[in-house]
């Protein structure tokens, strides 16, 4: 194409059909779907709608379309019950080409804050769904540069993407020399309002009260698919469980500080075992955050205890990953717990790495559910708990922050009083806990007690248990999906060259601590 973007695939979606018992026959829309791919040529170059709120930056509107506005086929005329007669296309394929290429160079020249298309919902969508994530920030927009209907300016969904710039002088010499031009929108404002001046009115839009409209539908599908309460528990927490971070005092986002060689070759004398069963993943990322905090990392899977290949004897920290082992049929992880306690020579190579002094283990959501499954975590009560489907009944999947209190664990320990971004992924999330909290220790809680910012209803909203010791932990969220900038949906923009976020150093005290024991 002229975008110059390889396309290994498409297909005739007319094809498509679905086949009911009573004889109707439905077809797919005549669409063509297209598959493209294209190289990224740095992950960390990502541009998210979140305003960033800086008062007075400008919002520019790039077009690729080269077309008038056209509001057919548009979100708008859907929830007018009409198709419309004309839809915007690409008019110059040679414009959209130069002015992809443009939006591209304003991005690594890193003079874009926030970015949005307007295929969806139209120019006045995107300016709001802008605002929505970010707490007091609002825009004040003129569309008086064109001379249409205000309604088809606003609504059309004309191929095209709106910029907040922080220097609209270095952006517009950017794109002149690129061959685009742009129309200067609007500004950010401290303000939760989108005033916004037309040709032949002015308007005034609460931010808020949209913001909940907007989120409605979602909340409507929700009561569908959870119970009710959960979902009116959702669309009422939403804007008030805020993603705001505490990260350790001294942490400088460089892997220098952690004594980290991410370029490092052959083995170091601390060593650990990623245990692992079928069906589990994210062994890959822990192998990769232990291989990075400085342990040699063995791949040991449950055959190889169960033949006794493996003994354990020769590492000092073991790590059970995330997942669905045998695809959770028998429950989560167990069918896990059963390959131990019923393989002899598995179960007495996990008793004996247990029993040794100079030990540490980690069970990550999956691995989480199998210690408390085995008993691993306070081995001398007689009523373990378990792990317990998450209260609404569904498989959660959400980025938000944990918080790490007082505690006497190895990992955690040193990050008491953060609060810090992490990925949670489960079905069976749910901490059941007796009311004497004397009896164990809560090394991280759900900042937010209410759903879906404790998404499992966890007693206490806790995320993890450490042993009385501090040396086994067992946590529900994913630290080690966390561990890059890039793998937090926001992280804080000042912070964006970070080579490593702050759970690398939960892994780094492992290595410390063993360390000193061997």
């Amino acid at each position: 194409t002229a975008a110059g973007i390889n396309i290994p695939t498409g297909k005739d979606s007319l094809s498509m059909t679905q086949k009911y018992p009573d004889g109707e026959v439905v077809i797919a829309p005549g669409t063509v779907i297209i598959s493209a791919v294209a190289e990224v040529a740095d992950i960390r170059k990502t541009i998210t709608p979140a305003l960033a709120p800086v008062a007075g930056t400008k919002i520019l509107y790039i077009d690729f379309s080269h077309d008038g506005f056209k509001p057919g086929g548009s979100s708008f005329a859907q929830v007018l019950n009409l198709l419309g007669n004309e839809v915007p296309t690409v008019k110059d394929e040679a414009h959209f080409a130069k002015a992809f290429g443009a939006v591209q160079q304003l991005i690594k020249e890193d003079l874009v804050l926030a970015g949005h298309d307007i295929s969806e919902g139209g120019m006045i969508t995107a300016l709001l769904e802008m605002t929505f994530s970010v707490p007091g920030v609002g825009i004040r927009a003129d569309v008086r540069h064109w001379d249409d209907d205000v309604v088809r300016i606003l609504f059309s969904e004309n191929p095209g993407v709106l910029v907040q710039v922080r220097d609209e002088q270095a952006a517009a010499a950017t794109l002149s020399r690129m061959g685009t031009g742009y129309v200067a929108i609007g500004e950010v404002i401290a303000e939760r309002k989108l005033h916004l001046a037309a040709k032949d009115s002015q308007h005034t839009l609460d931010v808020d009260d949209l913001r909940d409209t907007w989120f409605r539908t979602s909340y409507l599908l929700d009561c569908k698919q959870r119970p009710t309460l959960h979902a009116e528990a959702r669309f009422r927490n939403y804007k008030h469980q805020k993603l705001e971070y505490v990260f350790p005092p001294a942490f400088d986002g460089t892997f220098k500080t952690f004594g980290i060689d991410p370029h490092r070759r052959g083995r170091t004398g601390t060593r650990a075992a990623i245990i692992r069963e079928k069906g589990v993943n994210g062994d890959r990322e822990m192998a990769y955050a232990l291989y990075l905090a400085g342990f040699y990392v063995k791949d040991v899977h449950m055959t190889d205890l169960v033949s006794g290949r493996e003994t354990l004897s020769d590492v000092n920290l073991i790590v059970f990953v995330g997942g669905f082992s045998n695809s959770d049929v028998l429950g989560s992880a167990k069918g896990w717990a059963g390959a131990f306690l019923y393989n002899p020579k598995a179960k007495e190579a996990l008793d004996n790495f247990y029993k040794r002094p100079d030990t540490l283990s980690l069970g990550v959501c999956n691995g989480c559910q199998l210690m408390m499954e085995l008993g691993l975590v306070y081995p001398e009560w007689k009523d373990h708990p378990r792990m317990h489907h998450n209260a609404s009944g569904k498989f959660e999947s959400i980025f938000l922050t944990i918080s790490i209190p007082e505690n006497n664990s190895v990992m955690l320990q040193s990050m008491a009083g953060c609060t810090l971004g992490v990925w949670v992924a489960h079905g069976e999330g749910r901490f059941v806990l007796p009311d004497d909290r004397s009896r164990f220790i809560i090394a991280a809680h759900y900042t937010h007690d209410g759903y879906p910012g404790t998404p499992s209803g966890s007693a206490f909203s806790t995320a993890a248990l450490s042993s009385k010791d501090g040396r086994h932990l067992a946590i529900m969220p994913h630290i080690e999906r966390s561990l890059f900038a890039w793998n937090w949906p926001y992280y804080p923009a000042a912070r964006k060259a970070d080579e490593i976020s702050p759970w690398i150093e939960t892994f780094v005290n492992a290595r410390e601590w063993i360390r000193k024991r061997i």
